[in-house]
Order: structure tokens, then sequence, then C-alpha cells
């Protein structure tokens, strides 16, 4: 597979819902066989950009793309309250861990469990 992946993998790609991505249209959104829920990325093309970038030595960038991608199974509202959780003070260490295993178990994202344990290691007992 070669980036960028529009122009050199198009007919590979698909919308969120699982649709191919030659079903955007303008043309389509209008007669609403498109939706808003599909105006977004799908996992497997954070998947393959991740493989590109792992190719061409952007561990990091490869990295962050593998938990895009998983991002992509959490729900709107969970990924804000991922988002709260993550600010300073806003969660003691036990809920933050509390929270990765949430994210593990039921939604299958271990790299996002592991930056939310990350984030919980750095927290004292005195603030958890």
């Amino acid at each position: 597979m070669k980036y960028p992946l529009y122009q050199h993998a198009r007919e590979q790609l698909k919308l969120p819902s699982g649709r191919p991505l030659t079903d955007l249209s303008l043309e389509s959104l209008q007669t609403e066989k498109i939706t808003s829920e599909d105006l977004g990325i799908h996992e497997v093309t954070l998947q393959n950009q991740s493989q590109i970038a792992e190719k061409e030595g952007f561990y990091q960038v490869a990295e962050n793309l593998l938990r895009a991608a998983e991002l992509t199974r959490i729900p709107d509202q969970k990924l804000l309250e991922i988002y709260e959780a993550l600010r300073p003070g806003r969660y003691s260490r036990i809920e933050l861990e509390q929270l990765a295993s949430e994210v593990e178990e039921t939604y299958d994202a271990p790299l996002n469990a592991a930056f939310i344990r990350e984030a919980a290691s750095v927290l004292t007992e005195e603030s958890s």
C-alpha cells in the first residue's frame, strides 16, 4: 500500500459504516444515502496508514495512528469522558485505572488503555 491512500488505494477505503468510500458524493449526501455518521475515517484506513508510517520509519506516528484506529470503536460520549478524565486533577489514580480497564475490556482498545494507565501512573497516592 502506498501513501496517500486516497490517491493510491481509494477503492479499498471505507466509510465508518463500512460502505465503500466511492459511495461518498454530494448527491449521496443530498439524497441522504450517506449520513453524518459516514463522515469520518474507518478503523482499517488508520491501520493501513500506520503500516505505511512504520515502514517509512515513523514509529511514533504509526503508534498514534493505531491508537486513533482503536478510538473509532469508542462512542463519542465516552471519548469526551476520557478526555475530561485525563485533564489534571479530574480523576484519581484508581478512577483512571478503572477507566483504562473499561476501555480495554469494553472497546478492545489496549493501546488507549495503556495510555490512560500511563497517565494514572504519574499521579501520586496523595493526589488519588
